[in-house]
């Protein structure tokens, strides 16, 4: 029989019924640390997420966006909670940078001197409810620049918080105008035409029968004032429906305004059978000098009570209006305000001219003459060319460090951008080293090309600066042939006998410093000798 020996464990059982509730805790604690550890930290994590900071509020704005229309004053508010008095706080509204505010108030007095730009007099601290937290941002005379998000910030200390308020800026512009653009073969081209509208409106077109048009071309311009011009063409077969209209819709505002053009009745028109006639060529202009535009009705009419608009690429703004022997002076193109006049002698044949001052390299283009009279449009264009005859080249002279040679050629005040060209003693073209254009305020172009000489037969160069409609200034290289042959020539005969002096003075050194030598190493010998000899 195999006896194994068992070890004894010495046990002690717990009877947790003996115990009161204070010794079984502290039992569960000696039992299981590493537990009670973590629910410890636990509830530490819950107090103070729990715990709230003693500054502790929130903010709110209105929940829709605030809508308002150019011209008049839109009002932003928003709230604090829990609801108390904001009399030791700072309140400020900004767009988005909190450093630039649009209003900022601290202490219940206003803080000036770190306002936005474009809101000086216009934006306006409300006095609410204080007391209870509530304040209120009045901007007046709403512009299109205004439209967008604006943050209420409250602070108190280092401990703040804010809300958003959308403000939503809308115009409603102009009743849209319909032309007929001379009619074409086999079709009709209208123009519908409109200003002063925010935000960018949309457009569409309905016949007769209600069916809807998209626009053949659309040109929606954001003017200097912020507000939307329409200009929209429709192109439509011969045999289209009778009327047509124009339908210009704001979203923001859900309105639209709508015109209604009647097709019989315009082909009846004065102009509909009428031509416009302008010139058959470009006119050349040079900077400074008067441009002068005519044009003129086929066959001769009439003209007193018609519409004449001299336009670049659009309608709006124009160049010049002339309408009932005045100037419209709120149409015109900011560029050529107090620049034009029109010379209306022969109005009573269908004849005018626009006369354009001091002409500058801008106008340089395309224009267009129309004439117009009950929504019906004929229209002529002429081409003008500006040009500008810069200064005279200036040739200059550079020796570089590697002991070659570069010639610089500049000069300025051409329009438009000049060709250059470097051209041997033979008219044959040499290229250049490098050419630099820059164009200045007043739109003329300063040209600088380099060119590096390499051998005599260069020497004898011409920089030729030329435009397009072949003006040329040309600049000689201003050193005669004999002087720079003879400095090619000379140039060997004066290196070759340098170079050899310093060959001549390195040898001699050379051998000085080896005689030298020689003779200390005799004196060593002798030396050696006497100190042998004793």
């Amino acid at each position: 029989m195999w006896i194994r020996d068992t070890p004894v464990v010495e046990t002690t059982q717990f009877n947790s019924l003996n115990f009161t509730p204070e010794e079984r805790e502290r039992g569960r604690m000696v039992d299981c640390p590493g537990y009670r550890l973590s629910g410890v930290a636990a509830s530490l994590l819950f107090i103070l997420l729990t715990v709230k900071h003693p500054d502790d509020f929130r903010v709110i704005g209105p929940a829709l966006p605030i809508l308002a229309k150019v011209g008049e004053d839109a009002l932003l508010t928003c709230q604090l909670l829990p609801k108390r008095t904001m009399a030791h706080m700072e309140v400020r509204w900004y767009r988005s940078d909190p450093d630039m505010p649009v209003i900022m108030y601290r202490d219940g007095t206003e803080v000036v001197g770190l306002q936005m730009d474009g809101y000086r007099g216009r934006a306006e601290w409300m006095e609410g409810s204080t007391d209870e937290g509530s304040v209120a941002l009045k901007i007046h005379q709403v512009q299109p620049g205004d439209d967008g998000q604006y943050w209420c910030r409250f602070q108190e200390g280092d401990y703040w918080r804010e809300a958003s308020v959308l403000l939503q800026v809308a115009a409603l512009g102009s009743s849209p105008n319909i032309h007929l653009e001379g009619p074409g073969e086999g079709e009709f081209r209208f123009l519908c035409m409109a200003q002063g509208w925010f935000p960018e409106p949309e457009v569409y077109w309905e016949g007769t029968w209600g069916e809807k048009s998209l626009s053949f071309s659309e040109n929606h311009m954001l003017g200097e004032d912020g507000l939307f011009s329409v200009e929209d063409t429709l192109v439509v077969k011969n045999d289209t429906s009778d009327t047509i209209s124009c339908f210009i819709y704001n979203q923001g505002l859900r309105e639209a305004k709508k015109a209604t053009i009647s097709l019989p009745e315009k082909l009846q028109s004065e102009l509909a059978s009428s031509r416009v006639i302008g010139p058959s060529q470009p006119m050349l202009v040079q900077v400074g000098e008067n441009i002068e535009l005519t044009c003129h009705l086929s066959p001769q009419a009439d003209a007193q009570s018609m519409e004449v608009r001299w336009v670049r690429s659009h309608y709006y703004p124009a160049v010049h209006v002339y309408v009932g022997g005045a100037h419209l002076a709120e149409d015109q193109m900011t560029e050529y305000r107090g620049r034009t006049e029109v010379m209306s002698d022969a109005i009573h044949e269908g004849k005018l001219t626009l006369r354009i001052h001091g002409a500058r390299p801008s106008d340089d283009g395309r224009y267009r003459c129309l004439f117009g009279k009950d929504g019906v449009y004929q229209e002529a264009h002429v081409d003008v060319q500006v040009i500008a005859l810069g200064s005279s080249p200036r040739i200059t002279r550079e020796v570089l460090e590697d002991g070659g040679m570069q010639l610089k050629c500049a000069s300025d005040g051409w329009f438009p951008r000049p060709l250059v060209q470097w051209r041997d003693r033979n008219g044959r073209t040499i290229p250049s080293f490098s050419e630099a254009f820059h164009q200045g305020s007043q739109g003329l172009f300063q040209v600088e090309t380099l060119l590096l000489v390499t051998n005599s037969s260069m020497m004898n160069v011409t920089c030729s600066i030329s435009l397009p409609q072949g003006e040329e200034k040309t600049a000689r290289f201003p050193l005669s042939d004999s002087k720079i042959a003879l400095l090619w020539m000379t140039l060997p005969v004066l290196v070759l006998p340098l170079a050899m002096a310093v060959d001549l003075i390195k040898v001699k050194r050379g051998t000085n410093n080896q005689n030298h030598y020689s003779n200390q190493e005799g004196v060593k010998n002798d030396k050696s000798l006497t100190g042998a000899s004793l």
